[in-house]
């Protein structure tokens, strides 16, 4: 059971990362895209992370997991802002 429900997890987060591609191929700003990307990619990681952490054979690499998961949404979100900050700032000199 628990090896269907990591598949079923693994499964819907590659769905995410391929919205979160397509989403970056057809929407038309900087902004959207980096929407798109980040959302999609962040909970296609997390759900990613949840069934390999249902597959994991003990508690400790589940949690190696998780911190991991937490270090990208953070590098995520530090860099998107980073991204849309210097567009900001190149849109008002023009």
């Amino acid at each position: 059971m628990a090896d269907i429900l990591a598949a079923i997890l693994i499964l819907a987060g590659l769905f995410f990362y391929l919205a979160g591609s397509i989403g970056l191929l057809r929407l038309p700003d900087l902004y959207s895209r980096l929407h798109a990307l980040t959302k999609a990619d962040n909970l296609g990681l997390g759900l990613l992370v949840a069934g390999l952490a249902v597959h994991a054979q003990d508690l400790l690499t589940a949690l190696k997991l998780v911190l991991i998961w937490l270090a990208v949404l953070a590098a995520s979100a530090a860099s998107s802002h980073l991204i849309a900050q210097h567009a900001h700032r190149q849109e008002a000199e023009d």
